[in-house]
């Protein structure tokens, strides 16, 4: 080994530390094959070293595409070990879509799995990487590698991560968190749920999600628990997870604990098992709060973003019966303020901006320093764009999204990404997006298009064509041609008008 507690300050060390301290302990649980600490750390080493060989330097970025797999995390950690930064890409998206994130990352290297295959290859921009590895020759390439390698050295303050948020102006933002965003992230994490070195945490959402890497995964790892990885969300799945491994604590959001709580299974379920159920994405209604009460399982619910890792504010376990609906109150090691436009702080009940300060928070957005410069109020405050509430008690409660986006199935979509990738089809004028209620992702879209005079377009054709274009949860579910849109004196279009209309049917 390396020496441990040498050059590499961030996370880049944790495979070898962890593996000092528990090699025997399960780390992974993936299908039927389970992976111990140190044999995790020798498959990091030998990553790591075939990056290197394929011309991986500090600094460089390395992306990763697919569902939720072993190699996502062996990927991530390898880029760590070699100073690179990691980026981890929504496999729902369209090769366009990755196109962009793969360009403006300045990605060398791809690994991803063959679920993308159709996605890779409809790409313009793989050609020119480094080396792109499929998971199906994945082992055969990692084997190769060097079974011990020394790690290189990076700050607290080096890069870690670009993970892609959805653009509010047409294009996604790259925000960087660096090894001490993620690691104090962590530490928050771990004040606010009691995390065990026997932990076995589900990680059942996505990876590529910063709330099921950075409040999940890693926190596990680092106190030493076992993760089982499912590749993708399925209810009975779940059950039989949970049961098979005597899982004690899950991510997930609202569309995933409300689909257990409605399926058959729920009433005869085991759940004995469970500690700690996290939930965010969206508010979680108080009514599901209650059914989960009911079997003795309680939420920890909380706020957060990409950009502050993703922690701001945190309901411990203990507080949640008597504080249902609240989003808690600011993490133990950040600070969190909700301010009107001239930035004063607001009084108790009144609507003002969440914004957020302190270690987790990133730095700004890769290669864009407007979108960084608009992002901070100053005095390292991050402007969240959402609208909350606090109490006297200092709670704070999420009333509303300043930037329009709303969450479907756990996914952020923002309507002007949506909206630009209408305007493409020459048949359409103007279109604007709101998010609606759904009863099975908690929203879905509603756009509102305006046609180009003498010519025609049905709902049908609109969504064929940003098939192509938009990942499918991006896609509206309702589409309505109207003759125009309600503007405001200076011409900027309305939507609460348009959120006052009813769904047809």
């Amino acid at each position: 080994m390396s020496e441990i507690g040498g050059r590499n300050a961030g996370l880049g060390s944790w495979p070898e530390r962890r593996a000092a301290i528990s090699p025997g302990r399960t780390a992974l649980v993936f299908g039927d094959r389970s992976f111990s600490y140190a044999e995790l750390y020798e498959r990091i080493s030998r990553l790591a070293s075939q990056l290197r060989a394929a011309g991986v330097t500090s600094g460089d970025r390395v992306a990763y595409l697919g569902p939720n797999h072993p190699a996502f995390v062996e990927t991530m950690f390898a880029t760590y070990v070699v100073g690179g930064v990691f980026v981890p890409l929504n496999f729902r998206l369209t090769a366009p879509e990755i196109d962009y994130q793969l360009q403006n990352s300045g990605a060398r290297v791809l690994i991803y799995g063959p679920e993308c295959s159709a996605t890779v290859s409809e790409s313009t921009q793989v050609a020119s990487l480094l080396r792109s590895v499929s998971l199906t020759a994945y082992e055969q390439w990692l084997v190769l590698g060097e079974a011990q390698v020394a790690a290189a050295s990076v700050s607290l303050d080096s890069p870690a991560c670009i993970l892609y948020t959805s653009g509010t102006t047409g294009r996604p933002k790259g925000a960087v968190l660096t090894h001490g965003n993620v690691i104090w992230n962590c530490y928050n994490l771990l004040v606010g749920v009691d995390v065990a070195g026997d932990e076995v945490t589900l990680i059942s959402a996505p990876l590529f999600h910063v709330a099921a890497l950075n409040q999940c995964l890693l926190p596990t790892f680092l106190k030493g628990g076992s993760s089982v990885i499912m590749p993708s969300w399925g209810t009975d799945e779940c059950f039989d997870m949970i049961a098979r491994h005597r899982v004690t604590w899950m991510f997930g959001v609202t569309t995933m604990y409300a689909g257990l709580a409605q399926s058959p299974l729920w009433d005869s379920a085991d759940l004995s098992s469970v500690r700690n159920l996290i939930v965010g994405g969206a508010s979680i209604p108080p009514e599901l709060i209650r059914t989960y009460l009911s079997r003795g399982l309680t939420f920890c619910q909380g706020y957060g973003m990409t950009e502050t890792a993703p922690g701001a504010t945190f309901l411990e376990a203990p507080e949640s019966a008597d504080h249902v609906g609240s989003a808690g109150v600011p993490v133990f090691f950040a600070d969190v303020r909700c301010v009107r436009p001239d930035l004063t702080p607001t009084e108790p009940g009144e609507p003002g901006e969440i914004q957020v300060r302190g270690p987790n928070v990133t730095p700004g957005y890769w290669a864009n320093p407007v979108a960084t410069d608009q992002s901070f109020a100053g005095d390292g405050w991050f402007r969240t764009g959402d609208i909350a509430v606090v109490d006297d008690g200092g709670h704070y409660r999420i009333v509303d999204r300043l930037k329009d986006m709303f969450v479907s199935g756990g996914e952020n979509v923002y309507p002007a990404e949506v909206e630009s990738a209408i305007f493409e089809h020459p048949a359409v004028a103007e279109a604007a997006v709101i998010g609606v209620p759904d009863e099975k992702w908690g929203e879905v879209g509603r756009a509102f298009v305006v046609l180009v005079p003498s010519q025609s377009l049905t709902a049908e054709e609109l969504r064929t064509f940003l098939a192509g274009r938009l990942g499918r949860y991006k896609i509206p579910k309702y589409v309505d041609v109207v003759g125009d849109l309600p503007r405001t004196g200076s011409n900027k279009v309305r939507k609460a008008p348009l959120r006052e209309i009813p769904l047809p049917g």
